[in-house]
Formats: C-alpha cells, sequence, structure tokens
C-alpha cells in the first residue's frame, strides 16, 4: 500500500499559461544533535502543457540557505512520488529535507531535493494527453534552474510508481547531466498485465516503455535500487535487479511497501546521491 501525502500544503500560484513559478520560503530546524543548520524547503506551482486542466504543484529543499548565495550552485536530486501521493511526500512524510540537513552537516555533498506532483500518470506519457515525464524535463528542469540550481548536474529518484518512473527516465537518456538513480521498492513487471490499465495504456504502451528490457542503458550509470523482504513486490525486483548490468548498490532488508521503510532506508539513499552528486 502507498500513502497519501501527509500534512500541510504551502502553495502560491500566479499566473495562468506556461510555466509561472511562485516561491514561499520557510525553514524546518534539524534537531538531531549534529547541527544547528537548517534545510530551507521552498514551494509553489505552475501550469503544465502536459497536465491538463490541472495545477502542479512542487517543493524545493535546500540545506544551509538558498542557492543563488556566493557558493557554487547546488546540484538537484530528483524525486518521483508513488500513488496516492504528491510532492509534499518525500518532506511531510519521509523528512528528506531533515534527513539531507543530517547528511550535510556529516559533511556529505550538499544538493537539493526537488518534487513535483505527478498525479497517476507512472510518469510516461498516456492516452489522456497527459506526460508527466516531459514536464520534469522541459517545464521543471528549467524552473529549477531559475532557482539558481545546476541542473546540468542532476540524479533522479522514487519509491514505488515513483521508484519505476526514475529507472525509466534514467534509462530513456532524457536528462543529459544524469548522475545517478535510485530507486525505493519500485514497481516494476517483466510482462503487461491486460487485467489493469492504470500503469500502461495497453501492450503497446507496455513494450514502448519497458524498463527490462531497456536494463542495458543503465550500464554505465550509478545507480541503487532497494526493497523490502515483506514487500509484494520483492521477487519481480529481485527479477529487474538480476538482469541489471554494471555495478549497482542497495539490497533486500527487512521491511514493507510502506513508509516506515522508505524512512529507514532514505539516509543510505540520500548518502548515495551525494557521493555520485559530488
Amino acid at each position: 500500500m502507498e500513502f497519501p501525502t501527509l500534512g500541510r500544503r504551502r502553495l502560491l500560484e500566479l499566473g495562468a499559461g506556461g510555466v509561472t513559478a511562485a516561491v514561499l520560503a520557510g525553514c524546518a530546524p534539524v534537531s538531531d544533535g549534529l547541527t544547528a543548520s537548517r534545510a530551507e524547503v521552498r514551494s509553489g506551482s505552475f501550469t503544465s502543457r502536459f497536465r491538463p486542466d490541472t495545477g502542479t504543484n512542487w517543493s524545493v529543499a535546500i540545506p544551509g540557505g538558498s542557492a543563488g548565495s556566493d557558493q557554487q550552485p547546488l546540484p538537484v536530486a530528483l524525486f518521483l512520488h508513488g500513488t496516492g501521493a504528491d510532492h509534499r511526500m518525500v518532506f511531510d512524510d519521509l523528512q528528506a529535507d531533515r534527513v539531507l540537513a543530517q547528511h550535510v552537516a556529516r559533511g556529505g555533498q550538499p544538493f537539493a531535493i526537488a518534487a513535483v506532483d505527478g498525479g497517476e500518470s507512472w510518469w510516461h506519457r498516456r492516452a489522456t494527453g497527459t506526460d508527466t515525464q516531459s514536464m520534469v524535463v522541459e517545464e521543471f528542469l528549467p524552473l529549477l534552474a531559475s532557482q539558481g540550481l545546476d541542473t546540468g548536474r542532476t540524479a533522479v529518484f522514487g519509491l514505488s510508481m515513483g521508484g519505476f518512473g526514475a529507472l525509466l527516465l534514467a534509462s530513456q537518456h532524457r536528462l543529459p547531466g544524469l548522475r545517478a538513480v535510485a530507486a525505493m521498492s519500485p514497481a516494476v513487471w517483466s510482462m503487461h498485465d491486460a487485467g489493469r490499465a492504470d500503469n500502461f495504456d495497453g501492450a503497446a504502451d507496455f513494450e514502448a516503455n519497458d524498463i527490462f528490457a531497456l536494463r542495458p542503458e543503465l550500464e554505465m550509470l550509478p545507480k541503487r535500487i532497494d526493497c523490502g523482504t515483506a514487500d509484494n513486490l520483492l521477487y519481480s525486483v529481485k527479477d529487474y535487479v538480476s538482469g541489471l548490468p554494471g555495478e549497482h548498490e542497495g539490497g533486500f532488508q527487512d521491511g514493507g511497501h510502506d513508509s516506515g521503510y522508505w524512512r529507514s532506508i532514505l539516509p543510505d539513499v540520500i548518502s548515495f546521491l551525494g557521493r555520485n552528486l559530488a
């Protein structure tokens, strides 16, 4: 089961058409005893031509102050959420902004974490006209660049539906500055299931986005994949990992398909992303 976003949203929407963004700045203190630094979370919204008739909200966590200071622009890790959730899940539920601040306090590579709404699209073009992968590449990345982030150094990670989306986006080479991909409990299947239509529009759509067939495309890219041993997806994820070329990190730890498991592995995922964004 995937969990919906918890907590409040801080949204600001201005303008109509195109990518018109507004920023809300807030600070979340880290209380782990390691540091007094704070992770700034900015939020906003824009109108996407790839998501007809719906607003697209986003948030970005930036450790140690704003991008655009005297420091070099920060690289960015894109987070893709699972079903029943939105861009706020990674911060409200998984507390990624705090984990990121702790990572930096321990001497890890600073980077930003950016998340955006993708609905129930499975992060690829759909027959409805929705194309959230193109939204990420053609609209969200330029928005992040306008926030002073280094979109020439990126990573992508996600969980469940978003784990599938992260692997697909990395496999299709649509991010020229991509340095790493990480998938937590990715919802992956080696065969099309004609009994469900939520993830693919049909057999042809599955074939066009078959990440099992695309595994050779990840050979040279640093990658990390994790899954809980009590997760119903475990054997499918193991099947996917068994055919991955090149080295990869991650593993199969105690836990299910839930936020408790994802929180338990997130520090290691953040460390992996930081090392490869350095």
